[in-house]
Formats: structure tokens, sequence, C-alpha cells
């Protein structure tokens, strides 16, 4: 018997997620050079979530 797709596990977040960490958001921002190292971590300007495939 096999195990229905809805209840196989796969690895944890895979997929699409609303929200970034501040870790996630500092590097998106860095990468397009708004924000650079030394800068507060604090305030940061909101990014897109999409991630490129």
């Amino acid at each position: 018997m096999s195990i229905h797709k809805s209840l196989k596990v796969k690895g944890t977040l895979t997929r699409h997620r609303n929200v970034l960490t501040r870790s996630e958001r500092m590097e998106v921002l860095s990468k397009t050079g708004r924000w650079k190292q030394g800068q507060s971590i604090y305030g940061l300007p909101k990014t897109r979530t999409r991630k490129g495939t």
C-alpha cells in the first residue's frame, strides 16, 4: 500500500513563504546593493519574497 501524496514528508519550508527572516532580507538587500555591511539591521526596507526560478 502506498502513502497518499498529501501525507508524505517533504523538506521543511520548501514552499513560498510570505515573510523572510532578517538574515534573508539582509542577503537579498546586499545582493541588490541596498544594504551594506555596517549599516543598522533595524528598519530594513521591504523586499520581494518570490524566489527566482
